[in-house]
């Protein structure tokens, strides 16, 4: 879309403020806005200028000028605000006018040009499915003297027994009961039509909903593929839209991979593939999956370097507690065709050639989507270059359900790193195939793991509730 397409709609929709949007290293949106009188040509131009001194993990004080540069191929008309007003993701440069090394949309783009460069295909494809709860009551705190977390809804399994409803009205989920039920055990399906009334207003192609496997409110709702950076903007949209639409209904929204104990945690399965044009270059007919060597050494590729990239998949201590299990959580590095145990699942129901893909189903929603995917590239071309045959290091296919193995048989299986300090300890031995390009930079490595490991020791030293259960009577 051109500068002067996005005036007109200024125009035409009566816009009264304009919202500049860029992505901090952990992937929250932050945002500045202006009056759409003060909105020129020349602002799409020039920029808006921020401090990047306040935001985490980005620069220093003494150098804290930057400027976010425009995308105008990502605007949308906000369904949340009271004024008219048009928001537009924005790329990260430095008053010099050069590409800011941090900036995560920068490295998603700079991930895609790279891939052009390979001569392996011209476009990577994304579709990551976000799971979410949506809670009716959450409160947490963790200070000094305490620290708890309690979190309600009414489809709970918890609650079968409460009294203040007016007279439950009963109809609560089980624990792994809520899997695509109808109303009314499924208490969410308006709120979630409506998400998905107002993500196809702001240009997204939602293919469906449907509650997922946990109790009290897990969803998912499945949006069509797009271009690496495209569908990185659309998930930033996508959770915008979940978060406001439950603050709406009186609820509130979460993306935690593993906000309840004992139940299914929230993951983002994320399926890739490669095109050449219009040509699918994951197919061949007739092959394992129809699955072409090109998609063989790709998976190679992620699994052989999936410790390291879980440190940008998985980034949060939270994340280890859904990679744990018996809890449908991929921890397996294997693959399988329509094998959900597996860490790469390669699916098999109603596929195309054009829709061959590979699902990787380890990341979750804490990652920075333009950090994953750029990542999850990089490792599935360092496997094509290098020609990592999966086949030949033990990673599968492996078309049984990996947890009914024996126990011998389960020890010959690769798991994925334990905790979030494993994780970073991977990525800081093995992050060669992230520099390829320049697409990730050696002092961008550096500065996320220093980061992530200041969340990891924020959480290491703090009392767990469940220590005083274990060890107070000692």
């Amino acid at each position: 879309m051109s500068i002067q397409n996005v005036m007109s709609i200024i125009k035409e929709k009566g816009i009264e403020f304009v919202d500049f949007r860029f992505v901090d290293l952990s992937g929250k949106a932050h945002h500045i806005t202006v009056p759409a009188s003060e909105v020129s040509e020349e602002t799409f131009e020039v920029g808006v200028a921020f401090d990047g001194s306040s935001i985490p993990g980005f620069r220093g004080i003494e150098e804290s000028d930057m400027v976010m540069m425009p995308d105008t191929a990502s605007v949308f008309v906000d369904p949340f605000t009271a004024h008219a007003t048009l928001n537009v993701m924005c790329n990260i440069f430095t008053p010099e006018g050069e590409r800011y090394d941090r900036d995560p949309r920068g490295i998603a783009q700079k991930a895609e040009e790279y891939l052009q460069t390979t001569g392996v295909g011209t476009a990577a494809f994304f579709a990551p499915e976000s799971e979410f709860f949506i809670f009716d009551d959450v409160r947490y705190e963790s200070g000094q003297q305490g620290s708890f977390y309690e979190v309600d809804s009414e489809e709970a399994a918890w609650n079968t027994g409460r009294k203040e409803e007016g007279g439950n009205l009963g109809f609560k989920i089980r624990n792994k009961g809520g899997y695509v039920p109808v109303q009314p055990v499924d208490k969410q399906q308006d709120i979630r039509s409506e998400i998905v009334r107002l993500l196809v207003e702001s240009g997204l192609r939602v293919e469906r909903h449907h509650h997922e496997v946990a109790t009290a409110g897990q969803g998912e709702i499945n949006f069509r593929f797009d271009a690496l950076t495209k569908t990185a903007d659309n998930l930033l949209k996508y959770k915008y839209i979940v978060h406001n639409t439950a603050q709406q209904y009186g609820k509130v929204a979460t993306f935690m991979p593993k906000p309840l104990f004992g139940d299914n945690g929230s993951g983002m399965h994320v399926h890739q593939s490669i095109f050449d044009g219009d040509t699918p270059l994951f197919y061949e007919k007739g092959a394992y999956a129809n699955l072409s060597e090109t998609a063989m050494y790709y998976i190679g590729g992620i699994l052989h370097h999936a410790p390291a990239l879980i440190a940008l998949t998985n980034p949060s201590t939270n994340s280890f507690k859904r990679l744990v299990p018996g809890y449908e959580a991929p921890v397996n590095l294997v693959f399988s065709k329509g094998n959900r145990s597996a860490a790469v699942r390669i699916p098999v129901a109603a596929v195309t050639p054009k829709g061959c893909r590979i699902e990787f189903r380890t990341p979750d929603s804490t990652a920075n989507p333009y950090l994953a995917f750029a990542a999850m590239l990089l490792a599935g071309l360092d496997g094509i270059q290098n020609k990592i045959d999966p086949r030949k290091l033990g990673y599968g296919p492996l078309d049984k359900n990996i947890y009914e193995l024996s126990d011998a048989e389960k020890k010959e299986i690769r798991s994925v790193p334990a905790s979030l300090e494993e994780a970073l300890d991977a990525l800081e031995a093995d992050h060669d195939f992230l520099l390829k390009g320049d697409v990730f930079s050696k002092s961008f490595i550096e500065n996320y793991l220093d980061f992530k490991r200041s969340e990891a020791k924020q959480v290491a030293i703090r009392v767990h509730p469940h220590e005083y259960s274990l060890y107070f009577d000692c």
